[in-house]
Protein backbone atom coordinates (compact mmCIF):
# COMPACT_ATOMS: atom_id res chain seq x y z
CA UNK A 1 0.00 0.00 0.00
CA UNK A 2 1.25 2.93 -0.76
CA UNK A 3 1.01 5.26 2.35
CA UNK A 4 2.04 8.84 0.85
CA UNK A 5 -0.69 9.00 -1.65
CA UNK A 6 -4.31 10.38 -0.64
CA UNK A 7 -6.69 8.63 0.72
CA UNK A 8 -10.35 8.98 0.00
CA UNK A 9 -11.67 12.32 0.87
CA UNK A 10 -15.08 10.50 2.78
CA UNK A 11 -12.69 8.39 4.77
CA UNK A 12 -10.60 10.78 6.18
CA UNK A 13 -14.00 12.92 6.59
CA UNK A 14 -15.45 10.34 8.52
CA UNK A 15 -12.49 9.19 10.66
CA UNK A 16 -12.06 12.48 12.00
CA UNK A 17 -15.20 13.47 12.67
CA UNK A 18 -16.25 10.02 14.53
CA UNK A 19 -16.55 10.65 18.32
CA UNK A 20 -13.94 10.06 20.19
CA UNK A 21 -14.16 6.72 22.62
CA UNK A 22 -14.59 7.14 26.65
CA UNK A 23 -11.61 7.21 28.39
CA UNK A 24 -10.76 4.32 30.59
CA UNK A 25 -9.88 4.29 34.20
CA UNK A 26 -6.59 5.72 35.35
CA UNK A 27 -3.53 4.01 33.79
CA UNK A 28 -5.15 2.07 31.38
CA UNK A 29 -4.47 2.79 27.18
CA UNK A 30 -7.33 3.37 25.11
CA UNK A 31 -8.38 1.04 22.95
CA UNK A 32 -6.44 -0.37 20.41
CA UNK A 33 -3.44 1.28 22.58
CA UNK A 34 -2.77 -2.06 23.61
CA UNK A 35 -2.82 -3.70 20.07
CA UNK A 36 -0.06 -0.54 18.88
CA UNK A 37 2.31 -1.22 22.45
CA UNK A 38 2.16 -4.87 21.39
CA UNK A 39 3.18 -4.81 18.29
CA UNK A 40 6.43 -2.47 19.07
CA UNK A 41 7.07 -5.21 22.03
CA UNK A 42 7.76 -7.36 19.07
CA UNK A 43 9.36 -5.30 16.81
CA UNK A 44 12.11 -4.16 19.34
CA UNK A 45 12.43 -7.76 20.79
CA UNK A 46 12.77 -8.98 16.55
CA UNK A 47 15.53 -6.36 16.38
CA UNK A 48 17.26 -7.65 19.41
CA UNK A 49 17.33 -11.36 18.09
CA UNK A 50 18.56 -9.91 14.64
CA UNK A 51 21.36 -8.30 16.42
CA UNK A 52 22.44 -10.90 18.86
CA UNK A 53 22.55 -13.30 15.45
CA UNK A 54 24.70 -10.90 13.58
CA UNK A 55 27.03 -10.86 16.75
CA UNK A 56 26.70 -14.05 17.40
CA UNK A 57 27.99 -15.14 13.61
CA UNK A 58 32.29 -14.46 13.71
CA UNK A 59 31.79 -16.84 17.30
CA UNK A 60 29.46 -19.69 15.36
CA UNK A 61 32.15 -19.09 12.43
CA UNK A 62 34.84 -19.77 13.83
CA UNK A 63 33.57 -22.56 16.55
CA UNK A 64 32.51 -24.37 13.26
CA UNK A 65 36.11 -23.91 11.38
CA UNK A 66 37.50 -25.57 14.13
CA UNK A 67 35.59 -28.31 14.49
CA UNK A 68 36.10 -29.12 11.14
CA UNK A 69 39.83 -28.78 11.45
CA UNK A 70 42.69 -30.86 11.94
CA UNK A 71 43.76 -31.68 15.42
CA UNK A 72 45.87 -29.23 17.00
CA UNK A 73 49.30 -30.36 19.07
CA UNK A 74 50.97 -27.65 21.10
CA UNK A 75 54.52 -28.34 21.12
CA UNK A 76 56.24 -27.39 23.81
CA UNK A 77 59.43 -25.46 24.65
CA UNK A 78 62.63 -25.70 26.34
CA UNK A 79 62.18 -26.87 29.90
CA UNK A 80 58.70 -26.62 29.87
CA UNK A 81 56.22 -29.12 31.24
CA UNK A 82 53.10 -29.50 29.46
CA UNK A 83 50.78 -27.97 32.53
CA UNK A 84 52.56 -24.78 31.28
CA UNK A 85 51.14 -24.76 27.92
CA UNK A 86 47.16 -25.76 29.61
CA UNK A 87 46.09 -21.64 29.50
CA UNK A 88 47.07 -22.28 25.45
CA UNK A 89 45.09 -25.26 24.80
CA UNK A 90 42.17 -24.78 26.95
CA UNK A 91 41.76 -21.33 24.94
CA UNK A 92 41.72 -23.87 21.67
CA UNK A 93 39.61 -26.59 23.44
CA UNK A 94 36.77 -23.41 24.22
CA UNK A 95 37.08 -22.28 20.52
CA UNK A 96 36.55 -25.94 19.56
CA UNK A 97 39.35 -27.38 18.69
CA UNK A 98 40.93 -31.13 19.28
CA UNK A 99 44.17 -30.03 21.05
CA UNK A 100 47.05 -32.44 22.68
CA UNK A 101 50.05 -30.94 24.00
CA UNK A 102 53.44 -32.85 23.53
CA UNK A 103 55.98 -32.48 26.07
CA UNK A 104 59.22 -32.34 25.03
CA UNK A 105 61.39 -35.67 25.84
CA UNK A 106 63.99 -34.39 28.95
CA UNK A 107 62.12 -31.42 29.12
CA UNK A 108 63.74 -30.67 25.96
CA UNK A 109 67.58 -30.22 27.05
CA UNK A 110 68.71 -33.01 24.80
CA UNK A 111 69.30 -33.26 20.77
CA UNK A 112 66.74 -31.71 18.76
CA UNK A 113 66.73 -34.20 16.55
CA UNK A 114 66.07 -36.94 18.86
CA UNK A 115 63.44 -34.86 20.34
CA UNK A 116 61.63 -35.05 16.57
CA UNK A 117 61.71 -38.68 16.41
CA UNK A 118 59.96 -38.76 19.16
CA UNK A 119 57.55 -35.96 18.54
CA UNK A 120 57.14 -37.74 15.24
CA UNK A 121 55.89 -41.37 16.91
CA UNK A 122 53.36 -39.07 19.01
CA UNK A 123 52.25 -37.40 15.52
CA UNK A 124 51.42 -40.77 13.99
CA UNK A 125 49.65 -41.58 17.49
CA UNK A 126 47.48 -38.80 17.02
CA UNK A 127 46.69 -39.45 14.03
CA UNK A 128 45.40 -42.81 14.61
CA UNK A 129 43.59 -41.72 17.72
CA UNK A 130 41.78 -39.48 16.03
CA UNK A 131 41.46 -40.73 12.27
CA UNK A 132 42.81 -37.73 10.63
CA UNK A 133 45.33 -37.97 8.03
CA UNK A 134 46.90 -34.13 9.04
CA UNK A 135 47.61 -32.54 12.39
CA UNK A 136 48.15 -28.78 13.07
CA UNK A 137 51.49 -27.59 15.15
CA UNK A 138 51.64 -24.68 17.43
CA UNK A 139 54.91 -24.87 18.07
CA UNK A 140 56.78 -22.35 21.15
CA UNK A 141 59.94 -21.64 21.42
CA UNK A 142 62.86 -24.93 20.82
CA UNK A 143 59.63 -26.45 19.97
CA UNK A 144 58.75 -24.73 16.25
CA UNK A 145 62.64 -26.63 15.85
CA UNK A 146 61.28 -29.99 16.92
CA UNK A 147 58.49 -29.70 14.15
CA UNK A 148 60.41 -28.43 11.59
CA UNK A 149 62.87 -31.30 11.60
CA UNK A 150 60.23 -33.14 12.19
CA UNK A 151 58.57 -32.09 8.57
CA UNK A 152 61.89 -31.49 6.84
CA UNK A 153 63.73 -34.54 7.91
CA UNK A 154 61.33 -37.35 9.22
CA UNK A 155 58.12 -37.40 6.41
CA UNK A 156 56.01 -34.77 8.52
CA UNK A 157 55.53 -32.75 5.13
CA UNK A 158 52.74 -35.31 4.58
CA UNK A 159 51.22 -35.13 8.29
CA UNK A 160 51.13 -31.76 8.95
CA UNK A 161 48.24 -29.39 7.65
CA UNK A 162 49.77 -26.25 9.34
CA UNK A 163 52.34 -24.83 11.26
CA UNK A 164 52.61 -22.02 13.93
CA UNK A 165 56.09 -20.97 15.56
CA UNK A 166 55.77 -18.83 18.68
CA UNK A 167 58.98 -17.33 19.28
CA UNK A 168 61.19 -19.90 17.68
CA UNK A 169 64.99 -19.47 16.81
CA UNK A 170 65.19 -20.50 13.76
CA UNK A 171 67.90 -18.54 13.10
CA UNK A 172 69.47 -19.03 16.42
CA UNK A 173 69.88 -16.16 19.09
CA UNK A 174 72.65 -14.55 20.80
CA UNK A 175 71.38 -15.52 23.99
CA UNK A 176 72.50 -19.40 23.60
CA UNK A 177 76.35 -17.69 23.56
CA UNK A 178 75.92 -16.06 27.02
CA UNK A 179 77.30 -18.70 29.36
CA UNK A 180 80.18 -19.19 26.82
CA UNK A 181 80.74 -15.18 26.76
CA UNK A 182 80.95 -15.52 31.07
CA UNK A 183 83.36 -18.56 30.22
CA UNK A 184 80.97 -21.00 31.80
CA UNK A 185 81.32 -23.35 28.73
CA UNK A 186 78.94 -23.47 25.74
CA UNK A 187 75.78 -23.15 27.08
CA UNK A 188 76.69 -25.20 30.07
CA UNK A 189 76.54 -28.21 28.51
CA UNK A 190 72.97 -28.51 26.98
CA UNK A 191 73.02 -29.80 23.72
CA UNK A 192 69.97 -27.93 22.53
CA UNK A 193 70.74 -24.56 23.94
CA UNK A 194 74.42 -25.62 21.66
CA UNK A 195 72.24 -26.40 18.08
CA UNK A 196 69.75 -22.98 19.28
CA UNK A 197 72.88 -20.52 18.53
CA UNK A 198 73.69 -18.77 15.56
CA UNK A 199 75.82 -20.42 13.22
CA UNK A 200 75.50 -23.57 14.44
CA UNK A 201 75.64 -26.73 13.16
CA UNK A 202 72.08 -27.87 13.39
CA UNK A 203 70.44 -24.14 12.25
CA UNK A 204 72.90 -24.60 9.33
CA UNK A 205 71.69 -27.70 8.00
CA UNK A 206 68.37 -27.31 8.81
CA UNK A 207 67.84 -23.85 6.98
CA UNK A 208 69.46 -25.37 4.14
CA UNK A 209 67.34 -24.61 1.24
CA UNK A 210 63.52 -24.23 1.59
CA UNK A 211 62.37 -22.73 5.11
CA UNK A 212 58.99 -23.80 4.33
CA UNK A 213 59.25 -27.66 2.87
CA UNK A 214 55.96 -29.62 2.02
CA UNK A 215 52.68 -28.86 1.38
CA UNK A 216 51.84 -26.91 4.74
CA UNK A 217 50.78 -23.87 5.60
CA UNK A 218 53.44 -22.04 7.32
CA UNK A 219 53.22 -18.78 10.14
CA UNK A 220 56.06 -17.59 12.10
CA UNK A 221 54.74 -15.32 15.07
CA UNK A 222 57.46 -13.12 17.29
CA UNK A 223 57.62 -10.21 19.83
CA UNK A 224 60.40 -6.98 20.13
CA UNK A 225 59.73 -7.83 23.86
CA UNK A 226 61.31 -11.53 23.67
CA UNK A 227 64.55 -11.82 25.88
CA UNK A 228 65.62 -14.93 24.44
CA UNK A 229 65.16 -15.02 21.53
CA UNK A 230 67.93 -12.54 20.13
CA UNK A 231 67.88 -10.34 17.75
CA UNK A 232 64.19 -10.90 17.35
CA UNK A 233 63.47 -11.48 13.43
CA UNK A 234 65.68 -14.37 13.34
CA UNK A 235 62.29 -16.04 14.74
CA UNK A 236 60.81 -15.69 11.11
CA UNK A 237 60.96 -17.82 8.31
CA UNK A 238 61.44 -17.55 4.59
CA UNK A 239 60.21 -18.59 1.53
CA UNK A 240 56.97 -18.03 1.70
CA UNK A 241 55.94 -18.55 5.30
CA UNK A 242 53.68 -15.54 6.70
CA UNK A 243 55.33 -14.00 9.26
CA UNK A 244 53.32 -11.77 11.92
CA UNK A 245 55.33 -9.13 14.83
CA UNK A 246 53.02 -8.64 17.29
CA UNK A 247 54.34 -4.61 17.33
CA UNK A 248 53.50 -4.07 13.78
CA UNK A 249 50.16 -4.53 15.05
CA UNK A 250 49.64 -3.25 18.35
CA UNK A 251 52.67 -0.87 19.25
CA UNK A 252 51.95 -0.80 22.57
CA UNK A 253 51.32 -4.83 23.19
CA UNK A 254 54.31 -5.79 25.58
CA UNK A 255 54.68 -9.60 25.11
CA UNK A 256 57.79 -11.76 25.88
CA UNK A 257 58.95 -15.04 25.11
CA UNK A 258 56.70 -17.23 27.09
CA UNK A 259 54.09 -14.34 26.95
CA UNK A 260 53.41 -15.56 23.42
CA UNK A 261 51.65 -18.64 25.16
CA UNK A 262 49.50 -16.50 27.21
CA UNK A 263 49.30 -13.46 25.40
CA UNK A 264 44.83 -12.82 23.96
CA UNK A 265 46.38 -10.60 21.20
CA UNK A 266 49.26 -13.78 19.98
CA UNK A 267 46.44 -16.35 20.45
CA UNK A 268 43.52 -14.48 17.68
CA UNK A 269 46.98 -14.94 15.39
CA UNK A 270 47.25 -18.30 16.16
CA UNK A 271 43.21 -18.84 16.19
CA UNK A 272 43.25 -16.78 12.55
CA UNK A 273 46.60 -19.09 11.02
CA UNK A 274 44.40 -22.17 11.98
CA UNK A 275 41.21 -21.19 10.19
CA UNK A 276 43.28 -19.68 7.48
CA UNK A 277 41.75 -16.20 7.89
CA UNK A 278 43.49 -13.39 7.49
CA UNK A 279 45.92 -11.69 9.68
CA UNK A 280 44.03 -9.30 12.06
CA UNK A 281 45.22 -9.73 15.77
CA UNK A 282 42.78 -8.07 18.04
CA UNK A 283 44.79 -5.45 19.91
CA UNK A 284 42.83 -5.83 23.21
CA UNK A 285 41.95 -8.80 23.66
CA UNK A 286 42.90 -10.21 26.92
Amino acid sequence: MDVTGSAAPSSFHDRSERPSPPPGPAGTPPPGGAAMLLRKILAVLAASTATAAVLAAPARATAGAAAAANPVIVVAGLSTPALGYEPLAARLRADGFRVSIFQLPGLGFGDIADSARAFSAYVDQVRAATGAARVDLVAHSEGGLVSRYLIRNLGGGTKVGRYVSLGTPHYGTYVADIAKFLGLGSCLGIVACQQMAIGSSFLTALNDGDDTPGDVRWTAVRTLQDELVRPVDNATLADGATNVLIQSWCPLRIVGHLGLVLDGTTYTVVRGALTDSPVRPDCYAL
